[in-house]
C-alpha cells in the first residue's frame, strides 16, 4: 500500500496592506521632514529610515518585529527632537542651587591633612575625584556600557520569548519613563556635577557634553566610546532626574514578572546598583539626580500599571498592540 506525503504548506508572505504602507511611508516621511528641518539631516536618518522601511515593508515576522520595538524607537527620536529647543532655552538652568543641595544633605568634610582644606565640605562627587582607583575606573565603564544596551536586549529576549504582555508592559513603560524625564528636563533644566567642575557656576549655552570620569575608561581602554557617546551631546543641562538611574531598574522591576531565573534578575540588580554608583562616582550625577531618577521610575510605573490600565480605552489598545506583534 503506497504511503501518501501531504507536502507542508508553504507559509506565504504576507505584504502590507495598503493603509500599512500609507502610515509607514506617512510616518518615515514626517520624521525625516521635522529631523532635516530643525535637527540638522545626518546620514544615519536616512541609512535608518531605508531600515526601517525594508523591515516594515518586506515580510510580516519583520514588520510585526519593529511594530513591537517602537516604544524603542520613539524614544530615540523624542531623544533626538529634544535638540529642536534646548531646554535652558525654556527655563533657567539650576547650576549653584543643585550643588549646595547636594553638599548639604550629602556633603562630606574633609579631614585635618592641611589647613587649606581642613573642614572644607564637598559633595561626593568632588570627594570620589580625589579618590578614583583604576579599578573603579574599570568597573564604572562596564556598568555605564550597560544602561541602553541591557534593557533593550532584555526587550528583545522577552519578545523573541513570547512573553508579549511583559514585553509590552516594559517597553511602553520605559518609553512613558523617559517622556516624563525629558518634560522635567524642561520644567527645571539642570547642570551635571562635571560641569561645575569645569565651568563653575556661570551659565555657558551651547556647552557640549563631555566624558567626565568616564574618559579615564576610555584612556585605559585605549578607545573613544564615551567620547564618541558624549562629545556630540548638546542635551548637557539634563541632570535631573537621572535616567541613567532608571532603565536598569525598569529592567530588574519587570523580570520579576517575566519568566526568567534567578540568576538574571540578581545579574539586572547588580548592574542597576553599578550603574547608581558610577553616575556619582564619574560625576555625571548627583546623589540627587539618581534619586529623582528612581522616583520617577517608581511614579510612571504607577501610573502606567494602576492608571492608565485601568482605563478600557487603552486596555484595548495595548490587547490590540499584543495580538497584532504575536501574529
Amino acid at each position: 500500500m503506497a504511503v501518501t506525503h501531504n507536502p507542508s504548506p508553504v507559509k506565504r508572505i504576507t505584504p502590507p496592506s495598503r493603509r500599512e504602507v500609507t502610515v509607514i511611508t506617512v510616518s518615515l516621511a514626517v520624521w525625516l521632514a521635522v529631523t532635516a528641518t530643525f535637527v540638522g539631516f545626518r546620514p544615519e536618518h536616512l541609512y535608518l529610515a531605508v531600515f526601517l522601511a525594508c523591515m516594515l515593508l518586506a515580510t510580516g515576522t519583520t514588520r510585526r518585529l519593529v511594530v513591537a520595538l517602537m516604544p524603542f524607537i520613539l524614544f530615540g527620536i523624542s531623544y533626538d527632537w529634544m535638540n529642536i529647543l534646548p531646554n535652558y532655552e525654556v527655563n533657567p538652568v539650576d547650576i549653584f542651587g543643585l550643588y549646595s543641595a547636594e553638599a548639604s544633605l550629602f556633603g562630606i568634610t574633609l579631614p585635618a591633612a592641611s589647613p587649606e582644606v581642613a573642614g572644607v565640605i564637598v559633595t561626593p562627587n568632588e570627594w570620589w575625584a580625589m579618590h578614583a582607583t583604576p579599578v573603579l575606573d574599570f568597573l564604572a565603564g562596564c556598568f555605564y556600557l550597560c544602561w541602553v544596551p541591557v534593557p533593550i536586549l532584555f526587550g528583545l529576549w522577552l519578545y523573541f520569548g513570547k512573553q508579549y504582555s511583559v514585553y509590552l508592559h516594559f517597553s511602553l513603560v520605559f518609553l512613558f519613563v523617559n517622556l516624563l524625564g525629558f518634560a522635567l528636563y524642561y520644567v527645571h533644566p539642570a547642570a551635571p556635577p562635571w560641569y561645575v567642575a569645569m565651568h563653575g557656576f556661570d551659565f555657558i549655552p551651547g556647552t557640549h557634553g563631555e566624558t567626565a570620569g568616564l574618559g579615564r575608561w576610555d584612556e585605559m581602554m585605549g578607545v573613544g566610546i564615551f567620547d564618541g557617546l558624549y562629545s556630540r551631546n548638546s542635551n548637557v543641562f539634563a541632570a535631573l532626574p537621572s535616567l541613567h538611574a532608571a532603565y536598569m531598574l525598569i529592567a530588574f522591576i519587570y523580570s520579576l514578572k517575566a519568566r526568567c531565573g534567578a540568576w538574571l534578575r540578581v545579574l539586572f540588580a547588580v548592574i542597576c546598583l553599578g550603574i547608581w554608583f558610577t553616575a556619582v562616582y564619574t560625576s555625571h550625577h548627583y546623589i540627587i539626580d539618581v534619586l529623582a531618577g528612581i522616583g520617577v521610575t517608581l511614579i510612571g510605573i504607577l501610573i502606567f500599571e494602576q492608571g492608565l490600565m485601568r482605563i478600557s480605552g487603552f486596555r484595548r489598545f495595548i490587547n490590540s498592540y499584543q495580538s497584532y506583534i504575536a501574529g
